[in-house]
């Protein structure tokens, strides 16, 4: 007999298959190996920019600003907005807008739920870059930023 135990024709056969069980899991692996790259979640892209990278390139007024102050209120281009109607106001201001660049300047005391809220409102607004800017401390405005002139 070539499978080495000895076996009648009217006995059942009780051992186990192992040949099925190890095609459908090397069949699982390839399907997650391929679906595997498709599962990484899309965020928002940042990049750190270098000081005056951004000279000569775009002007300030082509740009919509977006300014989130301490106490949490949106002013888009000057004019404040509130958070139920920041992507109509958004969509508005973009529209206007050559580069289709927003300016998020917001300050250290924000929560990130705000400023992720107002990113997210700025893409679904039609927005094709985003930059985030921090309001300068008043230590570094004034120039003591701790360094010792000699």
């Amino acid at each position: 007999m070539a499978g080495g135990t000895s076996q009648r024709d009217d006995q059942p056969i009780t051992d186990i298959n192992l040949t099925p069980l190890v095609d459908v899991s090397l069949v699982l692996v390839i399907i997650f190996m391929a679906v595997a790259p498709f599962a990484v979640v899309a965020g928002i892209k940042v990049l750190e920019s270098r000081a005056g990278a951004a000279q000569g390139k775009t002007a300030v007024t082509e740009n919509v600003q977006v300014v989130l102050s301490r106490d949490g209120t949106v002013t888009i281009n000057g004019r404040k907005a509130d958070f139920p109607s920041l992507l109509a106001t958004l969509q508005e201001a973009l529209g206007r807008s050559k580069e289709k660049m927003v300016v998020l300047t917001a300050d250290d005391n924000n929560r990130v739920g705000q400023v992720v809220e107002i990113l997210d409102a700025s893409k679904q607004a039609g927005a094709v870059k985003l930059a985030i800017l921090k309001t300068e401390s008043p230590v570094r405005a004034a120039g003591n930023d701790g360094s010792s002139a000699s």
